[in-house]
């Protein structure tokens, strides 16, 4: 679908953002950073996804200066409280409990840049997701899929998770963790890829 002009660098382990990446036909190779993502005191969440997102991209750019660095971060949040990944399945449980029948945001912080080119694109998205009034059992039932093992928010809603989520305001992509429209938008405009 789109022809790579510029050597990626993806700067994020995620399978569901390579593959994401994968199915528009966009060439990349992959580096890990190891950054702290302990958040600050009294970090607002929206600061805290954006802070890690570009902290990410600081670490991979010092070391590919020629290539285009891509780079992002997803949280799951509400009443300003960050849902991170369940360590363990109870906890799981209790996170879809306590998200039952509420709305919650999933943002996403996205870094796109070039240390050559001296450009730093960022920007964030933010998806309001309206959960199910579910019962602890269906919550149960999903958690022992093993799903919610490594969801931020203890669900994945391009799988089984699906079921949990009645109606969401903003990108679904975002969600699963890439706004692709953004992404694309912005590969589009600093010309790293184009249409074939």
């Amino acid at each position: 679908m789109f022809t790579t002009l510029a050597e990626i660098i993806l700067a994020s382990a995620s399978p569901r953002r390579q593959n994401f990446l994968h199915s528009l036909g966009i060439k990349f190779e992959i580096a890990i950073p190891e950054v702290d993502e302990t958040p600050r005191n009294g970090e607002p969440p929206v600061s805290y996804v954006e802070r890690m997102a570009k902290i990410k991209n600081d670490a991979v750019r010092q070391i590919y200066s020629d290539a285009w660095i891509m780079s992002a971060d997803t949280i799951v949040f509400i009443d300003n409280v960050i849902l991170g990944k369940p360590c363990s399945e109870q906890e799981a449980v209790d996170t879809l409990m306590y998200l039952r029948g509420k709305t919650h945001n999933v943002a996403t912080a996205f870094c796109l840049s070039s240390a050559n080119r001296q450009i730093m694109h960022q920007e964030t998205v933010i998806t309001k997701v309206d959960f199910a009034n579910f019962s602890k059992e269906s919550a149960r039932a999903y958690v022992i899929t093993g799903e919610s093992s490594d969801k931020a928010g203890s669900y994945g809603i391009q799988g089984i998770g699906g079921f949990l989520v009645k109606s969401l305001q903003g990108s679904y992509s975002n969600v699963v963790g890439l706004p692709l429209t953004e992404v694309v938008e912005a590969f589009t405009k600093y010309g790293i890829v184009k249409t074939k």
